[in-house]
């Protein structure tokens, strides 16, 4: 097995909780999130099993970590902010989109807790004073960042799932066989994975209507 592509370890020479998280995010895309366990990423990073307990209390915790070190790869900052709201939220989904399938092991992770680190949470006061502004009630704007979020969420989590094997398991009939019918034929037409736009463009365009 090739050596897993660790991020470069702190300076310092204790260990911090941002390379742990990292570092258990490398391990889960290279290993798969099945045989993650804390005593596993101490043997990978050469350390006491123990050490990450210093920095989370458990292995909930950690994956808490990671889900942060995923939200950070969106690199929020540099979104369209200027934008029509409707040009930024179709940003940030398709970003949040490519970096879960970047790794696809842990969109689980990311899909089942709650970001609450700062970078989230100042994120979600500018996408709500966004919407805001643009005429749309803090409330209704919470709902309409919670429903392209939860789609986007879903829709890597259902892609990953099938990219990782599950796919080899359809039953899909062969075409010319008997079986075969209007659903597989438009199965055949299309892809897993392309529907995502004309979701998430139906969804904000009703957002949209009065």
């Amino acid at each position: 097995m090739p050596p897993l592509p660790l991020p470069s370890p702190p300076t310092r020479r204790t260990l911090n909780r941002e390379y742990l998280a990292t570092a258990a995010l490398a391990l889960i895309d290279a290993e798969g999130l099945r045989k993650f366990s804390m005593r596993r990423l101490g043997a990978v990073l050469g350390v006491d099993p123990m050490a990450a307990y210093r920095h989370f209390e458990d292995q909930e915790a950690l994956f808490d970590g990671i889900a942060e070190a995923l939200f950070d790869e969106l690199d929020v900052d540099s979104l369209p902010w200027e934008a029509p709201w409707r040009e930024l939220a179709t940003q940030y989904c398709r970003r949040l989109r490519e970096v879960l399938l970047r790794h696809p092991h842990a969109v689980s992770v990311f899909a089942t807790r709650p970001v609450r680190s700062p970078a989230s949470i100042e994120m979600g006061v500018h996408a709500v004073a966004k919407l805001r502004d643009a005429g749309i009630p803090p409330a209704t704007a919470l709902r309409v960042l919670r429903c392209v979020r939860e789609f986007t969420v879903g829709h890597a989590l259902s892609v990953s799932t099938l990219a990782l094997g599950v796919q080899r398991r359809s039953k899909k009939p062969e075409k010319g066989s008997p079986r075969y019918n209007l659903l597989a034929q438009a199965a055949d037409e299309t892809a897993p994975d392309d529907h995502f736009e004309t979701g998430l463009q139906a969804m904000l365009r009703g957002f949209e209507q009065p």
